[in-house]
């Protein structure tokens, strides 16, 4: 009856992209134990690890095989244990995986006398996908072990390369004598001795490499192999010809030998089954294919076919659906055919997950050196057997760097916490930057909690900050009185916005006056002709401001009434002093118009002097330099537009009778008068700003600052290839279309796959045609791609900008689209496989850093789009003030200098600090106000929310709270261009 045909994998619309989504919490999340022990016999579980040490594991009989699987992986404080499994010899000799779903006692005949076998299962395309060191460190062991075996076939190059990262990673520095004997003394490929000396030459240029850093190389030669995870499965065809049979991520492979002679992508086939001792692949009708509809192979037996269907089905499930797929319902009389089904997280869940927590990624513990025999692969000292109720979660070995002050308080430390409690007692998590170990950006000395990452990039930006009590001190009821003697007049509140935002604007003009100029200053490759400009720009900006900060802050403290003054004279208001001001700073108007100088002059700069280059990179990954460099130089021209706008704020709040009324008007007239002088140069000056930022955050592109070029939206879609739904960072420009990936490497910077010219391009949709929600197709004249977005709202604007710019494309004699370098591959081709691209240096051509927070990288982490237009508005929607942020897990309130800017919150003790401790990337968030059920309690609080991450700020008052919800609404909430449009209009610059 199973035989007929028992559970066909049909291959449709089903789960893929825009499933609804679920995290598919796991028994190894942060704060979750693995599932209670079902009551029974208990046995024990002998597992052997990658680095061949075994492991004991006291379990029920009656456990699924998840728990064991989940007790393993929670031993090794392994969150990425979705691409591993434990493998056994069944009862017919035949080598299977433990079913997660089944229980032990119905998979293990004799569990005392079994030993299991944990192993990789799933082997992605691109270690780039694997974010722990740990889980690259576990893959290098399975490599190493395939190496061992045989069974990873190469030629003798790729051999002694691999083997020499291998050595590289276990004894470190090459050292002749040393080597040699080390290799002599342990066998890591078959018939190794003729090839010592290459293997040797290999190792002699991996000096300075870590041991991640070897991980990383392995994985680099070795998923290029082959037969890399490939497991062998005999068959024939149906002439009787010997064949092999195998899986991987991009779909059913055939091998005659070692050779791979056939492949059929996931896309090609619509249903896997089996019959007896058949195995038959249906595909989709091909006219232009001469296959059959219906393959068939002929295997050993019917147990060998199941087994192999088995691990199709597996490998479809966690590569190419987006959820894990759900359990179809019982039938009430009988069954026909298997009930098997995938079981735990998708590769899409793993990678989310790993992205959104909030625990950070340490380098863990390396103690599996083959010089220390005695050794364990657990980073952290366990006993040899495990129960579940006594299982630590995972957080134990991460909370040193995350936990807020106030859980940390009441927490108990582990040991291991207890090492670190130096970390737990300090600052906030910083978030966003990639940059020296001793200068991070976002980040002072005492507060530098992430660490970096294997490959030498910090970790994510994009988790929210976790500030605690350290930064400032908690406040109280007590500061609500002392608020309460403050005027309550809304147009008091608009002149202390101005007065926060030129704190803000006169640290800014710091960071080139004082800081860039430093740097820049005292080095004998910058010329003097930038030089000068510079500080003729910009000295005589940051002396007036200073100036005009001084009578600002002289007039909100009348105001306030915080000494006599007030009584003899009338000081609340502040037209008068705007309007002294921007009379004054009208004089400075040519300073303001030199601004597209410097930024020409600093590019011009830049190419001539590789030197110079690398000066400027280094001052953006100081912590002072918290968003790009060119921003802010563009910084002055922004400014005038918040001075039109708190004046604007100003008239419609006054009766014209109002002392201050007239005073505001003029001063309104005078910036109006400058803006509109600037309006088409700042237009031009954020085009260019933003194609300099995006030049740095790509590799690849040969000329991408050509006169013509407008920048339309960047930001994430999913390209469908062979390999399925991958991930990818596309690049609207006017005439032409950028599609990246990011790597794996020290730069942060995303690497181009190809272009499409934008001359000739059609869209159309594609939904129907490939079963993919909101997908379409780019047809373009030489190669179309298929490609989809997160959310209908995601596609409508990625449809509406393309086909603007295609409009633009007919009519304009603009740029050439050939933007790509020599090395990357013609964009007639399929240039998306990472297959195609080069191996990633060695530490020895490391290249320098690149920051890591750009906009680009929150596109990428968020899986959203932002548009020029976008950029535009947010340069009008900047705020700077103090707010409350609630504790975590308390009634406290915490006090904070915040500044909003760049689509982000950054993070202050005061307003006199230099820079941010911490940042939050708002892309993605949401805001609104907390419902009664949250017990917020007070008054002017607004509530951020992302995912799992929630956080509530309180304002002063009714007009800074509806400020911070403006600004941040800004940021927030997806518009569609029309909007975005109209927004624009009624903010003229």
């Amino acid at each position: 009856m199973a035989e007929s045909d028992p559970e066909p994998v049909t291959f449709g619309a089903g789960h893929r992209l825009g499933a609804p989504e679920t995290l598919g919490i796991s028994t190894l999340d942060p704060g979750h134990r693995p599932p209670a022990m079902p009551p029974g016999r208990h046995v024990t579980i002998r597992v052997r690890m990658l680095d061949d040490s075994e492991e004991l594991f006291d379990i029920s009989q009656k456990a699924s095989g998840k728990v064991l699987f989940d007790l393993v992986c929670s031993h090794m404080n392994l969150i990425e244990g979705d691409y591993f499994g434990l493998e056994f010899q069944n009862h017919q000799k035949m080598i299977v995986w433990l079913d997660h779903i089944k229980p032990i006692i119905k998979q293990l005949r004799r569990p005392k006398h079994t030993i299991l076998r944990f192993a990789v299962k799933f082997f992605p395309p691109d270690h780039a996908q694997l974010l722990e060191e740990l889980t690259r460190y576990l893959f290098a062991l399975q490599i190493k072990q395939d190496l061992s075996s045989g069974s990873l076939t190469c030629n003798n190059s790729s051999a002694a390369l691999m083997v020499s990262h291998i050595i590289q990673s276990e004894i470190g520095d090459f050292e002749e004598s040393q080597c040699r004997s080390h290799l002599l003394n342990n066998n890591y490929i078959p018939d190794q001795m003729p090839l010592i000396d290459k293997i040797m030459e290999c190792h002699s240029k991996n000096i300075g490499q870590t041991p991640a850093e070897s991980d990383y190389q392995l994985l680099e030669v070795a998923r290029r192999l082959e037969m890399y995870g490939i497991r062998l499965h005999p068959a024939k065809d149906r002439e009787g010809t010997i064949l092999s049979l195998a899986v991987a991520h991009t779909g059913v492979l055939v091998f005659q030998g070692h050779t791979k002679i056939n492949a059929f992508n996931w896309s090609k086939v619509r249903k896997l089954s089996f019959k007896r001792k058949r195995f038959l692949i249906k595909l989709r009708p091909d006219l232009n294919s001469s296959y059959q509809d219906t393959l068939e192979f002929l295997m050993g037996s019917r147990d060998c076919c199941k087994v192999f269907w088995k691990i199709c089905v597996e490998y479809h499930a966690f590569f190419r659906l987006f959820e894990e797929p759900k359990p179809k319902p019982k039938p009430v009389l009988f069954t026909r055919g298997s009930s098997f089904r995938f079981s735990g997280r998708t590769q899409k869940q793993v990678i989310d997950y790993v992205r959104e927590t909030e625990f950070k990624k340490l380098p863990f513990d390396r103690k599996h050196s083959r010089v220390q025999h005695d050794s364990r692969l657990s980073p952290l000292p366990s006993p040899c057997h495990h129960e579940v109720v006594d299982s630590p979660p995972r957080r134990h070995w991460k909370e040193s760097v995350l936990v807020s002050a106030e859980a940390s308080r009441s927490a108990r430390a582990s040991p291991s916490q207890q090492r670190n409690g130096h970390e737990e007692r300090t600052g906030p998590h910083l978030s966003a930057s990639s940059g020296h170990s001793h200068g991070m950006v976002n980040g002072q000395k005492s507060l530098e909690l992430c660490s970096h990452s294997p490959d030498g990039r910090q970790p994510s930006p994009l988790t929210s900050p976790l500030l605690n009590d350290a930064c400032s001190v908690r406040t109280d009821d007590e500061d609500e009185v002392r608020r309460k003697r403050f005027p309550t007049d809304r147009a008091y509140f608009i002149a202390k916005e101005l007065l926060t935002t030129e704190r803000t604007y006169v640290k800014d003009l710091e960071v080139i006056t004082v800081s860039f100029q430093s740097a820049v200053g005292q080095d004998e490759a910058t010329p003097d002709s930038l030089k000068s400009t510079l500080f003729s720009t910009f000295e005589p900006l940051h002396k007036f401001h200073t100036g005009f900060l001084r009578e600002v802050e002289q007039r909100l403290a009348l105001w306030e009434g915080r000494s006599n003054a007030h009584i003899k004279g009338d000081y609340q208001r502040i037209g008068d002093v705007m309007l002294k001001n921007l009379q004054g700073l009208k004089p400075l108007t040519a300073n303001l118009h030199k601004q597209s100088e410097v930024l020409f002059e600093l590019e011009k700069a830049c190419r001539a002097s590789r030197k110079l280059e690398s000066l400027c990179r280094d001052f953006e990954l100081q912590k002072v330099c918290y968003i790009p460099l060119t921003v802010f130089i563009l910084r002055p021209l922004h400014r005038l537009i918040h001075y039109k706008q708190i004046l604007e704020r100003l008239c419609k709040h006054y009766l014209a009778t109002h002392v201050d009324f007239r005073d505001c008007r003029a001063a309104l007239a005078d910036v109006s008068e400058v803006v509109d002088q600037l309006q088409r140069s700042l237009i031009k000056m954020e085009n260019l700003q933003k194609l300099l930022e995006l030049k740095k955050d790509l590799i690849g592109v040969d000329n991408l600052l050509v006169p013509g070029r407008e920048f339309i939206r960047l930001g994430c879609l999913s390209k469908l290839s062979g390999k399925g739904l991958q991930q990818r960072m596309f690049f609207l420009f006017s005439d032409v279309i950028l599609y990246t990936s990011r790597g794996m490497t020290a730069t942060n910077q995303f690497k181009v796959h190809g272009q499409l010219p934008l001359h000739g391009m059609t869209i159309r949709e594609s939904e129907d045609e490939w079963g993919v929600p909101h997908a379409f197709t780019l047809v373009g004249q030489q190669q179309s791609v298929v490609v989809a977005a997160s959310s209908l709202t995601e596609m409508e604007k990625w449809v509406e900008d393309i086909k603007m710019a295609i409009e633009m494309a007919k009519t304009s004699n603009g740029p050439s689209s050939d933007l790509l370098t020599k090395n990357t591959n013609d964009s007639s081709a399929e240039a998306e496989s990472e297959d195609d691209m080069a191996a990633s240096q060695t530490s020895l051509e490391r290249p320098a850093p690149h920051r890591g927070n750009t906009m680009v990288h929150v596109c990428w982490h968020r899986n959203t789009s932002v548009s020029m237009v976008d950029f535009s508005i947010a340069v009008e929607n900047q705020l700077s003030g103090n707010l409350l942020r609630k504790f975590k897990n308390s009634n406290g309130w915490q006090k904070l200098w915040v500044v909003f800017t760049n689509f982000s919150l950054f993070f202050y003790k005061s307003h006199q600090d230099d820079y941010p401790l911490a940042s939050l990337p708002l892309l993605g968030y949401s805001v609104t106000v907390p419902s009664e059920s949250e017990n917020i309690h007070k008054d002017y609080v607004f509530k951020l929310h992302f995912k799992s991450h929630i956080y509530y700020f309180r304002s002063e008052s009714e007009y800074t709270f509806e400020r911070w919800m403006e600004v941040i609404r800004s940021a927030t909430i997806p518009s569609s261009r029309a909007r975005a449009m109209n927004s624009k209009e009624s903010h003229p610059h």
